[in-house]
């Protein structure tokens, strides 16, 4: 019976957070630009992928038979992912920044809920509206299906790939929202912090003894395998625990929060 009553809480505040990103132009604006970017990204390597399959545009013909999986899919998804590392902080930014400007955090904070369930309602909007993302882009994917023959599984496990990555995306956008009124501040923050994570893994060379764990924190690195459709379990292990550390240190944020007020 608790059980059901909190699933409730957590499911009202995220359709809440749903409803509150399409009543501004913010999910339209994050929609529009990554469907823009994922379509310029999507017609770009076809046409190199076109063009290496004929032997033309400077390319020699390829040695073995090109595969759309291996050879123009798993790049759309890496360039994607590159794309979200900009589109994610407009997601999260105003999550909790702007009810604290607003002044409603006061309100949900002394609603019956609880400070996890809070954070688990903001994260599962922004989700919700993240996933609406990839979905769209399933669009670009029929056009291959439809004229070509790809493996659907390797595609599922990429699209995996960027669901946890988007998580664990989210789950550290709503850490820094919380400790700020400012959303802008907080979508620099959120943006830093993403692209120091994407940019370490370039420190590999010179890390010496700790280049390992320098490229285990790389946060596109873990990415590569999965949209090759294979599937590692140290990858999927990482963004479950970046996921898990960002709601862990949101959920904190949020009683401090509750103990200052």
């Amino acid at each position: 019976m608790a059980f059901t009553k909190s699933a409730a809480n957590v499911w009202a505040l995220a359709r809440r957070e749903v409803q509150s990103y399409f009543a501004s132009p913010v999910a339209y604006v994050v929609l529009a630009l990554f469907l823009f970017l994922f379509g310029y990204f999507f017609s770009d390597y076809l046409f190199v992928f076109l063009e290496r399959s004929m032997g033309r545009g400077g390319f020699g013909a390829p040695s073995e038979p090109l595969n759309l999986n291996q050879d123009l899919i798993r790049f759309v998804l890496l360039s994607a992912s590159v794309v979200l590392l900009f589109l994610v902080p407009m997601l999260t930014m105003r999550a909790f920044a702007e009810e604290i400007r607003s002044g409603t955090i006061e309100l949900l904070l002394t609603s019956p809920l609880t400070d996890f369930q809070i954070v688990l309602g903001k994260f599962l909007g922004a989700l919700f509206l993240y996933a609406a993302m990839l979905l769209l882009t399933s669009l670009h994917m029929a056009i291959l299906f439809y004229f070509g023959d790809p493996e659907w599984k390797p595609l599922l496990v990429g699209y995996v790939g960027l669901l946890l990555l988007g998580s664990a995306f989210i789950s550290f956008g709503l850490v820094f929202s919380s400790l700020t009124r400012n959303q802008i501040v907080a979508g620099f923050l959120t943006f830093g912090t993403f692209l120091f994570l994407w940019l370490i893994e370039y420190a590999e060379s010179w890390a010496g003894p700790a280049s390992g764990v320098v490229t285990y924190l790389s946060v596109t690195k873990h990415l590569e395998e999965l949209a090759k459709g294979v599937v590692d379990s140290r990858d999927v292990v990482y963004y479950l625990t970046f996921t898990g550390l960002g709601l862990f240190l949101s959920k904190q944020s949020l009683e401090s929060l509750r103990w200052r007020g």
